[in-house]
């Protein structure tokens, strides 16, 4: 029995494989638990088998794994693996779906991430955790005080210094018990704006302390959130042929809907990571609102396209340009050229 290529459904505990040979032929499945099916793969696997697997929790971890006793591996994302799912969902046969998807000459694999990219991904993911926990205690403290007649401002700076004033007024109406607890709410709030603070500086301090993420900021419109984001997501952009491939892939190029010789166009496609796509488009605004005041190509580029249609078409547009030429600077380790900018 010869493997050519298995593919893995991955869980918590219990991990179906399905192997076939080179002919494409089923001639090996089992269902192992956690402990033992890596050991068990290499003993039926030799070296040169395909290891296949969904890009899911764990999935990383597991290719580190795989790479390190010399397979190859594939990581496919579920949405693609899904089409080749027979009749019933269940692990056999999406193990044997992964196998399907994997041999497919034309399928898209998601590039593993290194240890290095995962710490950056979870610095940005708990932060934007913690600014979500932000945005829902600022919420209910709005809602709370209303109800004692007390307008709370919109933005996030005035109502932190709305709040002690609130505290210390003792004709607003506020009774002594709900001082205490819009005392603690404040407290949380404090708290809660400490932590993104801290993990700020912890960004910065990886982007300054990384050669490639120091490059990346040379690009107008990246800082160290985009450029540490850009790392952590994509790498060194070497799953894909080209920069526009990486833009389409992060969901910054129109959603197409077409047939025949009928070609519709619509707005972006959204696809891939929305954490990265609304980063660079909030880099982009942050350009354009300095644009109109400079002089240089990339400038005068994305203000007339502003003039000719709405500014939030000019600043995926620009968030777009950003992508590729960002892929260009991860793929041949340049700098950034302002005279290649809009060519």
């Amino acid at each position: 029995m010869k493997l050519s290529y298995v593919g893995v459904d991955l869980a918590k505990n219990v991990f179906q494989l399905h192997g076939i040979d080179r002919s494409g032929k089923a001639v090996w499945r089992r269902r192992l638990r956690r402990h033992q099916w890596l050991s068990t793969l290499m003993e039926a696997a030799d070296s040169n088998c395909v290891i296949g697997m969904e890009a899911c929790t764990g999935a990383h971890h597991w290719a580190r794994q795989l790479q390190a006793h010399g397979y190859t591996v594939k990581l496919i994302p579920p949405q693609f693996v899904k089409p080749y799912v027979k009749s019933n969902k269940n692990d056999a046969n999406d193990a044997e779906a992964i196998c399907e998807a994997m041999t497919r000459p034309h399928m898209r694999f998601v590039a593993v991430k290194s240890v290095e990219q995962q710490d950056i991904q979870a610095t940005h993911r708990i932060r934007a955790e913690l600014k979500d926990q932000r945005n829902a205690k600022t919420n209910q403290i709005r809602g709370l005080v209303a109800e004692y007649g007390l307008v709370a401002p919109q933005t996030l700076l005035a109502l932190r210094r709305a709040i002690p004033g609130w505290l210390e007024d003792a004709e607003n109406g506020l009774t002594d018990y709900f001082r205490s607890l819009l005392h603690g709410l404040w407290g949380d709030l404090r708290a809660l704006d400490d932590r993104i603070k801290e993990l700020d500086k912890q960004i910065e301090q990886l982007a300054n302390g990384n050669e490639v993420t120091r490059r990346l900021q040379q690009l107008r419109g990246v800082g160290p959130m985009v450029a540490t984001a850009l790392v952590a997501t994509v790498g060194t952009g070497e799953q894909y042929r080209k920069g526009r491939q990486m833009a389409a892939a992060l969901g910054l190029t129109p959603r197409q809907n077409s047939s025949g010789d009928k070609h519709r166009l619509f707005g972006i496609s959204k696809r891939g990571d929305a954490y990265l796509r609304t980063l660079l488009i909030h880099g982009a605004r942050a350009v354009m609102s300095q644009a109109r005041h400079r002089d240089d190509r990339l400038s005068r580029w994305v203000t007339d396209i502003a003039k000719r249609s709405h500014p939030n078409v000019a600043a995926v547009a620009l968030a777009n340009k950003t992508a590729r030429m960002a892929w260009a600077m991860l793929q041949h380790g340049t700098d950034y050229d302002p005279a290649l900018a809009v060519s």
